[in-house]
């Protein structure tokens, strides 16, 4: 175990490797997580394609430990054409699937749900493993997918149209809901889990098929999920294109997004890559569901109590190594606290008693809290990041910054906090690394502000015992933010309510609540149970 260190998250690049694929010796940590998911251990090829069969011949890609730098797996990908065959078998699959009845679909859901549990632990080791997120949160994640699942169980019971009353006499309208037909899944390195289980749970539940293409850096995590579902999609007698997976690089991604058979694409990434996204598929007039940039804040306020907003900053802005989209990036202060706020951070910042250290090391260790960064490359983004403030006027307030040294290799950084100047451009702007930027306000109006005068929207939280400001924090002129705390962090939703941001973030919504009415068409039927016709709004038209 290490003091903390922790650095700024790049969205992964792509690997490809050579035709040549020799036997290695995989370490124990690796082969202990890899076994238990009955994925090889001994470097041999692993098919990254399932639409019934598995299979693959695109790229391979290989899967890198984040704390590490080992490879533990090398996939063989789809290509486009492999792509587009598979697009089909979803789109055929999504037919058997539309005509099985709700509550049935539901007890598949069930089924599903029982897999996961039996493999939680497991499952969330290799999450840990390669996506670099700590145990609890490994394992946590994977929680969130069997809780999805239960959540859409019930849903299957009660997923409800409305019934309206009509002017005209003997006449009543209903709004319908009905499946969309094949929904793409373009999911990110940073929960390789729990947003395709999100998706999943929903889109299956309300009669629709799923075609999945997983971060280029997460392709194992893809592959076990897969592989439990599947034994029970067979169980049932529904094709495996009902949840269908591609592992692959841009070009497969492009296929699904431009493919006017994928009805809806959900795609968890980048602003950047997400308004391209968007573009093409409303090009295409196909439905668009995006989870983009989070640049969370905090505001704590003089009333607020601090040893809890304490708590809440330290996991938001510290946990998954800041690589979570609801990760705390910005910090405001009423100004007759910072001094003593500021101070209680760092106590936990820069402090090596082992009461107060944040510890990094290996995320399979439970006495772990800070994992590496996922790649190199974000590492140098949070370099580039903390060097740009500085040069810029910014002081950092850390003792340590940079690149850390846990005896294992791996991408660990360790976390920072900086005061940036006023109109420094980090204030707008995502870095997926653990640096936290601070600053003081006046009024509750100026903290209000500050919150909103970026463009994402994502997550927001207020600490204060004023129930006053409770009100104003939530109301028309308060956050601006798709999700709105009161002495709750950033980060850590629960699966019951809709998840997403607003702005450029992208106005999706996933999991809970109503995100359900975005995976189905709506159609709105009058029918006319008398012997007359009469027109709406009084027109008369005899003929």
């Amino acid at each position: 175990m290490y003091a903390l260190r922790l650095l700024p998250l790049a969205r992964p690049a792509h690997r490809v490797l050579s035709p040549h694929h020799a036997t290695r010796s995989l370490s124990a940590r690796a082969s202990r997580v890899l076994s238990a998911l009955d994925l090889p251990t001994d470097g041999s090829l692993i098919p990254g394609m399932y639409d019934g069969q598995w299979g693959g011949s695109g790229a391979v890609q290989k899967s890198i430990c984040p704390a590490t730098g080992e490879v533990i797996g090398q996939v063989q990908t789809a290509n486009v054409e492999e792509t587009q065959r598979a697009i089909q078998a979803t789109k055929g699959a999504s037919i058997l699937l539309r005509r099985m009845p709700g509550p049935q679909r539901g007890e598949v859901m069930r089924q599903i749900r029982e897999a996961l549990g039996a493999k939680t632990a497991a499952l969330g080791d290799l999450v840990s493993l390669e996506m670099g997120k700590i145990r609890s949160e490994g394992k946590g994640e994977v929680q969130e997918f069997v809780d999805i699942c239960d959540y859409a169980t019930g849903l299957s019971r009660s997923m409800a149209g409305r019934v309206l009353p009509s002017e005209r006499p003997e006449h009543v309208i209903y709004e319908i809901p009905n499946p969309l037909g094949v929904v793409g899944i373009l999911s990110a390195f940073n929960f390789p889990v729990a947003v395709y289980g999100w998706n999943l749970a929903i889109a299956m539940i309300t009669g629709n098929s799923t075609i999945w293409k997983p971060s280029p850096t997460t392709p194992l995590c893809a592959i076990a999920v897969t592989r439990l579902i599947q034994p029970v999609l067979e169980r049932n007698g529904l094709p495996g294109a009902v949840a269908a997976l591609v592992c692959g690089d841009v070009a497969v991604g492009k296929e699904i997004v431009g493919s006017s058979d994928v009805d809806m694409v959900s795609f968890t990434g980048s602003e950047k890559i997400g308004k391209e996204v968007g573009k093409v598929v409303q090009d295409r007039f196909g439905k668009a569901l995006l989870e983009l940039g989070g640049n969370n804040a905090v505001i704590v306020d003089k009333d607020a109590d601090l040893q809890m907003a304490l708590q809440a900053v330290i996991f938001a802005a510290v946990g998954t190594a800041g690589q979570r989209c609801t990760s705390t990036r910005r910090l405001y202060l009423h100004r007759s606290i910072s001094a003593q706020f500021i101070s209680m951070l760092l106590k936990y910042y820069d402090s090596a008693s082992s009461q107060t250290t944040l510890k990094a090391g290996d995320p399979l260790d439970d006495a772990s809290l800070i994992g590496p960064l996922h790649t190199s490359g974000a590492v140098k983004l949070y370099e580039d990041a903390l060097a740009g403030i500085q040069k810029r006027g910014g002081k950092v307030l850390t003792k340590r910054s940079g690149k850390m040294d846990v005896g294992m290799g791996g991408n660990f950084v360790w976390p920072t906090i900086v005061r940036p100047t006023n109109d420094d451009p980090c204030w707008t702007t995502e870095t997926f690394a653990p640096i936290l930027s601070v600053a003081e306000f006046d009024t509750l109006e100026e903290a209000i502000h500050l919150n909103n005068a970026v463009p994402q929207g994502l997550s927001a939280s207020l600490f204060t015992t004023n129930i006053q400001s409770m009100g104003k924090w939530l109301g028309p002129e308060g956050a601006d933010c798709g999700i709105v705390n009161i002495n709750v962090g950033t980060s850590g939703a629960e699966i019951g309510a809709g998840f997403g941001g607003n702005k450029s973030t992208g106005w999706g919504r996933e999991s809970g609540g109503d995100a359900w009415k975005q995976y189905v068409r709506w159609s709105a039927a009058t029918v006319n149970y008398s012997s007359k016709m009469p027109l709406a709004q009084g027109v008369s038209f005899g003929v």
